[in-house]
């Protein structure tokens, strides 16, 4: 699938920078909730545990994208950077949290959710990276982030699944900001395939634990699950090399219109009203946000 890139009308899209950058983005916000939704399908009609699904999802993409990278370019000596393991544990705790979240949650309040992370991503961009931070993308992921309150409905009642998506959010914002950070670091793929091995490592003793019974429709999900999220990690990581991660960081945001349409169509899962609305709300503020000049209103902190 990924050879794609090579194709004649892909390399002149790439003489582009951002018109590149914006279609891998929002390729891999498709490619992502898809395997999300494969996962959650794992996880509650075919009884096959979080970690379980986790940890083939790295174990699967890490032979999957060592597959696409030329002999002998595999840079072992990365490993011993310790920003490498830090960025590959946001996307563990990411993808760990998210898939439990899964288990009990709508695709779509669970991606909701999840948004809080490329509002954190901006702000830590900006503080961090020194990346611009302007008053009318500010405010407009302000106003997305009320979106995430009516989707999340904080309160007594909170239940552990949504919080496991705030969770995951957390964790994704924060990979979003090393990944920008470590994007001149290696080449795409080899970062893509870092996070990956790193994860399969660290999740083997709980994955080999609850190794379910394969069968063909079971093999079938881990390999859409696990090549989903590869898939779309790594045109994430493309496109971070040619976009700042503030800029970048509202397009993430197309995922819900992935999630939503993912979560009606499998499991018959309609938001409600307040989700319905606060689903609305990140959309609109999350594009318009990404309309803005980046010369706009406010200077850069």
């Amino acid at each position: 699938m990924v050879h794609f890139l090579e194709m004649k009308w892909f390399r002149i899209m790439a003489s582009d920078k951002p018109l590149y950058a914006i279609a891998l983005m929002i390729l891999a916000m498709v490619c992502i909730p898809a395997g999300d939704a494969a996962g959650k399908v794992l996880s509650n009609e075919l009884s096959v545990q979080p970690l379980f699904i986790a940890w083939s999802r790295f174990l699967i993409g890490a032979i999957f994208i060592s597959c696409l990278m030329k002999p002998g370019s595999i840079q072992l000596y990365l490993f011993k950077d310790w920003r490498i393991w830090l960025r590959a544990l946001f996307i563990i705790g990411g993808i760990t949290s998210i898939l439990t979240a899964l288990r009990t949650e709508p695709i779509a309040n669970v991606f909701a959710a999840f948004f809080i992370g490329p509002i954190l991503s901006y702000f830590v961009s900006g503080f961090l990276l020194k990346e611009p931070i302007t008053l009318g993308r500010t405010i407009l992921l302000l106003i997305g982030f009320i979106g995430v309150l009516l989707v999340v409905k904080p309160g007594l009642n909170l239940s552990a699944g949504m919080m496991f998506a705030i969770l995951a959010g957390c964790f994704y914002g924060a990979f979003l900001v090393a990944s920008r950070w470590l994007a001149t670091l290696a080449s795409g793929k080899m970062m893509l395939f870092s996070q990956l091995s790193i994860g399969t490592l660290i999740l083997a003793p709980f994955g080999v634990s609850d190794i379910p019974e394969i069968t063909g429709t079971i093999a079938s999900f881990t390999l859409m699950s696990a090549l989903g999220s590869a898939i779309g990690n790594l045109f994430l990581i493309l496109a971070y090399q040619k976009m700042q991660a503030s800029r970048s960081a509202p397009l993430v945001y197309v995922q819900l219109v992935a999630a939503t349409v993912f979560g009606i169509m499998l499991f018959g899962a309609y938001p409600d009203a307040l989700a319905l609305v606060g689903i609305s709300v990140l959309l609109i503020s999350g594009l318009a946000s990404f309309m803005l000049p980046q010369s706009a209103t406010a200077a850069k902190r």
